[in-house]
């Protein structure tokens, strides 16, 4: 299974900003930022979904999509980017930082695939 998807920030979500979609060509941007995600809120079509993931903070992130087995990406250090192409099937995904006490910190997020 090929994974894509743009993460914006590793913690501190905020869930009452408006969802941020994947762009018409299935790309999906997720910035990490020190222990938050610009936003709480993804959305996508289902299908092939480009994921990219960039650091704007100043420690490791990671993103993994909870019950999506062999997806993972990490960012090492500010400016880092990892990517990925993703097949997902319409439903709602938990997205988080799996780096200990990242997603306890805020760091989660919800990927709804239409």
């Amino acid at each position: 299974m090929a994974v894509a998807l743009v993460l914006a920030g590793c913690g501190g979500s905020d869930t009452d900003s408006a969802p941020t979609r994947a762009s018409a060509s299935g790309q999906l941007l997720i910035v990490a930022r020190d222990i938050s995600f610009p936003t709480g809120h993804y959305e996508s079509d289902g299908g092939p979904v480009d994921v990219s993931y960039e650091n704007d903070g100043s420690i490791t992130h990671t993103l993994v999509i909870a019950d999506v087995d062999d997806f993972k990406l990490t960012v090492k250090a500010h400016g880092d980017s990892d990517e990925a192409t993703i097949d997902l099937a319409p439903g709602k995904y938990t997205l988080y930082c799996d780096v200990p006490g990242h997603r306890q910190a805020g760091m989660e997020a919800t990927l709804t695939v239409s």
